[in-house]
Formats: structure tokens, sequence, C-alpha cells
């Protein structure tokens, strides 16, 4: 198996972000967007507006800048805006432009893990909604690094029998 480049795994995790992401929010109940269990949590709109928040905080490496993202009026316009950013992040991954002030293992540790945490909280979100995520084993999920919009592949390999199901 060829070795990869630095870019080109930390592309894959962007995809990897993609793929989970989308996984998260999938068929998500309308209410599900406005839900918190209380305790200043996040609702899970604000959690995908902070997101954007991190990776568009992520791409001010390459770029320069500030980014602080606005209020959008729905939450299709808020997750689009997401995939945009995320996708924005890695044309600049694949193109020649370099990172300034961090090196690629500090945004892998930093904001790119910080995201892959926050999907991680959309999906207990979900659980605690009532709408539990399915699950699946993520090594045969069908990732791929030239895709990073919102029109992720269903799972490869999805767990056929989970106690949390809603059909159980």
């Amino acid at each position: 198996m060829a070795e990869l480049s630095n870019s080109q795994l930390l592309r894959h995790y962007l995809a990897s972000i993609a793929y989970h992401a989308q996984k998260a929010i999938r068929d998500a109940p309308t209410g599900y967007w406005t839900f918190t269990p209380g305790n200043q949590v996040r609702t899970p709109e604000l959690i995908v507006r902070h997101m954007t928040s991190v990776l568009g905080y992520a791409r001010t490496f390459f770029v320069g800048g500030v980014y602080r993202p606005a209020v959008l009026p729905t939450i299709q316009a808020e997750i689009d805006r997401f995939h945009e950013v995320l996708e924005d992040l890695g044309r600049l991954l694949n193109s020649d432009s370099e990172l300034h002030q961090i090196t690629e293992n500090q945004l892998l540790q930093g904001p790119l893990s910080d995201v892959m945490t926050h999907i991680g909280q959309l999906s207990l979100l979900r659980r605690l909604h009532g709408s539990p995520v399915p699950p699946e084993n993520f090594i045969y999920a069908d990732i791929k690094g030239t895709r990073l919009g919102k029109d992720q592949p269903e799972p490869q390999a999805p767990d056929k029998q989970w106690p949390e199901s809603p059909t159980v």
C-alpha cells in the first residue's frame, strides 16, 4: 500500500468529518435542532455553527484573518455552510498554500479533532432526543478524501441489530 502524505491524510480526516457529520444528522427530526438537555448545553443547531467556526478558524492558518460565522436563517443553510467551509479547507490542503504559525499535527490535534468531538455530541444529543443514530463499523465506511460535501453514502457495514433501535 502506498504511503500517504500528511496533506492526503489530513484531507482523508476532513472526509471522515464530513461522513461522520452527515451520519449524525441524517434524518434528524425537526425538533432535534433546538433540543437541549439543560445545563447550558449547546443545541445541535449551535453545535453545527460552532463546528463551522472551528473549521473557519483552521482555515485562517492558511489565509489569515479571522472567521466569525453569522447566524443563518435555517439549519439547512448552516449545514450547507459547514460543508462549504470544510470543502474550502480541503482545497487549501490540496493546493500549494502553506500553514502559518502551526504545524499539520497541530491542525489535526486542535481544530480538526475538536470538530470530530462535536460530531460525537450531535450523536449523543440524538440519543437523548429519542432518535439515536444507528451504529456501523466505520472501518468499512465509504470515505473518500475527494468527498467533503453533504452528499455522503449510506453505511457499508451497518449493525443489523442494536439494542437502542427505536423499532425494538
